[in-house]
Formats: C-alpha cells, sequence, structure tokens
C-alpha cells in the first residue's frame, strides 16, 4: 500500500473513533414563561435519562453577575422535548450556561442570551 493510501486509511479510522463518541443530544431554544425556562432538547438517539443544569448569570450595565445555578434530572426521549426549568426572574436581560449531562458526563453545553 502506498503512503497516500496508507493516509487515507488512518485518517479515515481516526474519523471513524472519533465520530463513535458524537453526542446525539442537542439543547435547541431556551424562553422564560411563566417563572420558568421552557428547554428545547432533541435526541436523535435512544431515549436516555439525563441532567440539565443550567447557571444564570444577570447582564446588567455592562457587567455579568452570577445568580444561581439550577439543575434537575430528564428523561429524554427520541426526538423534540421540551422541559421547563423552574425559575423566577425579575426583568432584565440574562446570560445561561447550560449543560446536558448522562452519567455525571457532559454530552452538550450551550450559552443562550435571554431577555424577560
Amino acid at each position: 500500500m502506498s503512503i497516500s493510501g496508507c493516509l487515507a486509511a488512518l485518517a479515515l479510522f481516526v474519523l471513524i473513533v472519533l465520530s463513535a463518541g458524537c453526542t446525539s443530544l442537542a439543547i435547541g431554544d431556551v424562553n422564560y414563561r411563566n417563572q420558568g425556562l421552557l428547554v428545547h432538547v432533541t435526541n436523535s438517539g435512544d431515549p436516555v435519562d439525563a441532567g440539565i443544569q443550567v447557571r444564570v448569570y444577570e447582564i446588567k450595565n455592562l457587567n455579568q453577575r452570577e445568580l444561581t445555578v439550577v439543575g434537575f434530572p430528564v428523561s429524554v426521549r427520541r426526538g423534540e422535548n421540551d422541559f421547563v426549568v423552574p425559575i423566577k426572574l425579575e426583568p432584565g436581560t440574562y446570560k445561561l450556561y447550560m449543560y446536558l449531562t448522562v452519567n455525571s458526563e457532559r454530552k452538550t453545553a450551550g450559552i443562550k442570551d435571554i431577555v424577560v
């Protein structure tokens, strides 16, 4: 086998190994309604028990201040899922650092900006 053939085979092997651990979970839109965050999660894999963690930062006068961290367990079905994270926020601008974990391992994360 030529060197270029070996390199192509090696690149294919690395791609297969890296894609085997790819997450099938994704955090989508987040909206504030009725004293809670409505979090949209997409799962293209098998149903899974997971945890959602949200770190809430208030943005005021060009400063960011951590307000709270909330988390709770969820059962994520295959396809589209909506979960409500109960939290009371005053009118203002917020940055949300969101994590979705399975067996204490982070599977996906996202940063969302919302205005209440």
